[in-house]
């Protein structure tokens, strides 16, 4: 989706969001409900005027239809709720776009909204029958969870790019150190490679430190025509792409165990976007594990792979490095691994903060924002532009 059907038809003129905590003692209604309205606020938009509603979940979120009621909608059109955790992201900015180009809706409230750490936790996985049932066959093995899963897939990646964990620990160095100025981080406490080394190992090679931060939360974005006096200044959405190969879906099964979606959906933003990696002035990458952020800057084009590992421990991914080591900076509010877990919409948002000028990042003069949703061998990729 790019230049023929959705560029810059649509715009991000909403951004809300609640704290994010450990546990919230609410629920995801009363979550969704409250950073919805923020994102209204925000956009200077009363309630009445939305009339679609979006949102993705695991079976752990507020249906758009009750959030509808919550937030006293006299009517409601397009609305839908989409299985599926961060592979829907970036790609939940697609299909708001798609039905304001479309004439289907003239705005959109897009949320996520989960107890996810105080609720249901994605840190374990159940032996089932019918549905699932080749499980049986890999948890045996210890494969009990997403940290297990993707640790297979982390070990050939970093082998094959020849990493290890001096470039882990340097993208948990760089993203606490950014989170540092970012009041919604749930860590931002220093964590020099020393201190790295004590963190607990979860499912080698990935320590504690590697994966994000669960968190009780909710965020909202509101999306409406370019055109509208509402999206004066508003970032506009570029391209959307949404895609992976089938091959990849079952790691204990794949041709390339330490392939990601980004492998197959970069090419395909470019083309549909008509631009370029060095167009990129900042990048919001799924940061679920700190392994995600070389393998997607090197498939997205922003480092050379044969640099990565320079570029990361000189700090080449932080906003106030990446110019002296050859980088583009990389989740300047401290992302997944520190702000926070909201299933990656939170990277969004701080996106859209960061092109209108009041992100966490401050980076001077940034124009085009790229974001990322990952689900494994799927995933979703969107240009911002300002």
């Amino acid at each position: 989706m790019g230049a023929d059907g959705i560029a810059e038809r649509a715009a991000v003129v909403g951004v809300g969001a609640t704290p994010l905590t450990r546990a919230s003692g609410r629920t995801p209604l009363a979550l969704a409900a409250q950073a919805a309205r923020a994102a209204l606020d925000d956009a200077g938009m009363a309630a009445d005027r939305v009339d679609a509603v979006l949102s993705y979940h695991l079976n752990d979120s507020a249906p758009a239809t009750d959030l509808a009621r919550e937030l006293g909608l006299a009517r409601l059109g397009w609305h839908n709720d989409m299985h599926g955790g961060g592979t829907q992201c970036a790609s939940v900015l697609g299909d708001a776009a798609m039905l304001v180009a479309t004439g289907q809706a003239e705005t959109v409230l897009v949320h996520r909204s989960l107890n996810g750490r105080s609720g249901r936790r994605m840190t374990g996985l159940g032996l089932r029958q019918g549905e699932g049932v080749e499980h049986q066959f890999t948890l045996p093995y210890g494969l009990a969870g997403p940290v297990a899963q993707f640790a297979l897939v982390a070990r050939r990646y970093l082998h094959d790019a020849g990493l290890g964990e001096r470039d882990l620990a340097a993208v948990v160095e760089s993203s606490r150190a950014q989170a540092a100025g970012n009041p919604r981080a749930l860590r931002r406490e220093p964590l020099p490679w020393r201190a790295y080394l004590e963190e607990p190992v979860i499912a080698e090679p990935l320590r504690r430190a590697d994966c994000c931060q669960e968190a009780d939360g909710a965020c909202a974005l509101v999306v409406t025509g370019a055109r509208r006096p509402e999206a004066e200044g508003a970032p506009r959405i570029r391209a959307v792409v949404r895609g992976g190969r089938p091959s990849l879906s079952r790691l204990d099964r794949s041709p390339d165990p330490g392939a990601v979606f980004s492998d197959e959906v970069a090419p395909c933003l470019y083309a549909a976007s008509g631009m370029r990696p060095c167009d990129v002035d900042a990048a919001y990458l799924y940061d679920a594990y700190s392994f995600l952020v070389p393998r997607q800057l090197a498939d997205f084009g922003l480092v050379e792979p044969e640099e990565m590992a320079r570029v990361l421990r000189e700090g080449g991914v932080t906003a106030a490095g990446a110019e002296r080591a050859g980088g583009v900076p990389v989740n300047p509010h401290g992302g997944l691994l520190s702000e926070g877990y909201v299933h990656g919409l939170n990277n969004v948002a701080e996106a859209v903060r960061e092109l209108r000028g009041d992100g966490a990042g401050r980076i001077p003069g940034a124009s085009t924002a790229l974001c990322t949703g990952f689900g494994g061998a799927y995933g979703s990729a969107a240009l911002l532009v300002r």
